[in-house]
């Protein structure tokens, strides 16, 4: 079978997209609330910060006559505080000011009935809550819970950043400190786009503690309302969470997102703007390894050469020292999707130092010739499963358990590091938390996950085997 292009999952975020859709910058203002404004309502305001960012969620209830559109007011007591982005309203901010107007979906509230939307933000010196909300002019009653202002600590001995330090490639493998070899198991983010509200303090925290997980991968999408239309607040976003991995004592993977178009020259100079700016900001960092190219497809192996060893140079005049990751032809499939074999690039290899290969598989559709390909390739050059699925191509269907117990323990065996799509409540079933779950409080434990996030859970928080001597 092929691996077919993923674009059908990029409709559906999309889809999903317009439901979690922030507009920054040149602001689209949504139609004018034409219904009477409301006679009361509450609302509910909670936040937890990292070092300069923060993610709110905003609880809206009506408690007045049936509306039918809303814009939601209020006002940052810090001028520092900055909306980044945001889901669920269309934003709009003048100096600390800020306005949140209805989405088509949510706009129309009955009586006692609630909307919930949230945002990204910066602060600087101070991360105080607003005190006081209006809902189409009306003042609301509620509560806020800004959260403790935190302090990242320099990693603990017994994370994984801890053991293993500054990574680098030796031979086919990844090593670590002491120059032994090592797997790294994790889980890939959604759309920061789309998905922005199931990355913060207690989803981290659940995935470092509970499910002990090794690796965060970051997917920075460059298309489909990704970074191409704001590269200021996407790089801030990307930033943070590098920090809050590293508070954790995770690693954290840069994913510089490419799906749509499969040309990775499209993207460029975005790329080598994009990878200036966070290894110039990140270079200190033990934690940081670069995906450049997520899924090259419809080019040349040439090509993807050609761009790497164009980009690769802007991340090393930083940081010397961090791996570097390069997508491979046909979806990284190691060309297989596209009737090619891993020898295209075994015998044209990148001309850089300290690279690995990345190979991307979805375990209901990919099988045993995928399999054999990975097999061959982990011989002879070194290999990352920066993304894979449990389930079709399509980030959809059945899960397959067989078939990823058969591709996990093949990573095993030859310590290829992995990070399974996705940490999110994507309407797909690979998704790992089940419908809601990033409008709460609770990531830790079974009873928020689906069965694909179950399974991995189960998998991923299996001891690691970090060789330290």
């Amino acid at each position: 079978m092929t691996l077919l292009p993923r674009p059908l999952r990029g409709r559906a975020a999309l889809a999903i997209g317009a439901v979690a859709a922030l507009t920054l910058g040149a602001v689209a203002v949504s139609p004018a609330v034409t219904a009477a404004a409301a006679t009361g309502c509450a609302v509910t305001y909670t936040a937890s910060t990292w070092e300069g960012g923060f993610s709110a969620n905003i609880s809206i209830k009506n408690l007045g006559d049936p509306i039918n559109g809303w814009t939601l007011g209020f006002t940052f007591p810090d001028s520092g505080q900055k909306v980044v982005q945001g889901w669920s309203a269309t934003y709009s901010q003048t100096g600390a000011a800020v306005t949140a107007r209805s989405m088509n979906y949510n706009g129309a509230l009955a009586t006692n009935a609630s909307a919930t939307i949230g945002f990204n933000g910066s602060w600087t010196a101070a991360n105080p809550a607003p005190t006081s909300f209006t809902l189409n002019g009306v003042t609301c009653t509620g509560s806020t819970t800004p959260g403790p202002t935190p302090t990242v600590t320099p990693t603990a001995n017994g994370t994984p950043v801890g053991i293993n330090g500054q990574l680098r490639v030796c031979g086919v493998n990844l090593c670590n400190q002491y120059n032994r070899p090592i797997q790294l198991r994790g889980m890939s983010t959604h759309g920061l786009q789309w998905f922005a509200k199931c990355y913060n303090t207690a989803s981290l925290d659940a995935l470092a503690n509970d499910w002990k997980a090794d690796l965060l991968r970051i997917s920075m999408y460059v298309q489909e309302d990704g970074y191409e239309t704001n590269p200021p607040a996407f790089t801030a976003q990307v930033n943070n969470l590098v920090d809050m991995a590293e508070a954790r004592g995770m690693y954290a993977l840069i994913d510089f997102h490419t799906l749509t178009p499969g040309d990775p020259m499209y993207n460029l100079d975005r790329a080598k703007t994009f990878f200036a700016a966070v290894s110039s900001r990140n270079a200190a960092k033990k934690n940081v390894i670069y995906e450049i190219t997520n899924e090259p497809n419809g080019v040349s192996w040439a090509t993807i050469k050609s761009y790497a060893e164009q980009v690769i140079p802007v991340i090393r005049a930083n940081d010397p020292d961090a791996v570097v990751l390069v997508g491979t032809r046909a979806w990284s499939s190691l060309g297989v999707s596209e009737g090619g074999n891993e020898t295209e690039v075994i015998n044209n290899p990148v001309n850089a130092a300290n690279i690995m290969y990345t190979f991307h598989f979805y375990a209901a559709s990919h099988t045993d010739n995928y399999r054999a390909a990975l097999t061959r390739a982990a011989t002879r050059i070194p290999m990352f499963v920066t993304e894979f699925g449990t389930v079709t191509y399509t980030g959809g269907g059945t899960v397959d358990l067989a078939s990823t117990t058969t591709w996990l323990n093949l990573l095993d065996q030859y310590k290829i590091s992995y990070a399974n799509w996705t940490y999110s409540e994507a309407n797909e079933s690979s998704a790992a938390f089940k419908p809601g779950t990033c409008s709460g409080s609770t990531y830790a434990g079974t009873a928020v996950l689906t069965q694909s996030g179950t399974y991995m859970r189960d998998r991923i928080r299996t001891p690691d085997n970090f060789p330290t001597g």
